[in-house]
């Protein structure tokens, strides 16, 4: 800002130690940490990089902002006097009268009826024709299910007598196997 002029990276790299104090090592990443900012311009002409930075662009930029905050600001302003209106408009009709606040009570006491009403019927839920329908078809799956995993079990139990030569009981010990394995009617 207080040269006003365009500098390649050498030359930035020659006068920040000297005015500024900034060693020269961290010059490049100071200024590259300002590009990405946009606090610096930069551009590639022919071979080299020029970089720039000039006053009026950061008051420019600063009047943009402020220019996009104010329009914000009376975006929001407009968005809340219509809240308001709206607020207003609603509480129309809704006065606290002694008829509201009857009816207000009923309304509670018919909620209570309506929750006393459904626990009822969830206590007689068990005597529903569907529910017990839906029971009697799950106990169906169930016993083919285990009709199935018995039948794989003597399945096994067979296949390891003729392989390997042991006794029925002596597999049902080893693997845990009741004595009274059988399908369920």
């Amino acid at each position: 800002f207080a040269q006003k002029d365009v500098f390649q990276l050498k030359d930035i790299e020659k006068i920040a130690p000297k005015e500024k104090g900034i060693t020269s090592m961290s010059v490049k990443e100071i200024l590259q940490s300002l590009v990405d900012d946009g606090m610096v311009d930069t551009d590639r002409i022919g071979t080299s990089n020029y970089f720039w930075a000039f006053p009026s662009k950061a008051l420019h930029a600063r009047k943009r902002k402020l220019e996009e905050l104010e329009s914000q600001f009376a975006e929001s302003s407009q968005k809340k006097e219509a809240l308001q209106k709206s607020i207003e408009k609603s509480k129309i009709g809704r006065e606290d009268t002694a008829e509201r606040a009857a009816l207000m009570e009923e309304l509670a006491a018919l909620r209570q009826k309506k929750e006393q009403l459904k626990a009822e019927i969830d206590k007689y839920r068990e005597c529903d024709p569907d529910v017990v329908e839906e029971m009697r078809q799950t106990n169906k799956v169930a016993k083919e299910a285990a009709n199935r995993w018995t039948d794989n079990i003597f399945s096994i139990k067979s296949w390891a007598k003729r392989k390997f030569g042991f006794e029925e009981s002596r597999i049902d010990k080893g693997f845990g196997i009741p004595e009274d394995l059988d399908y369920i009617d």
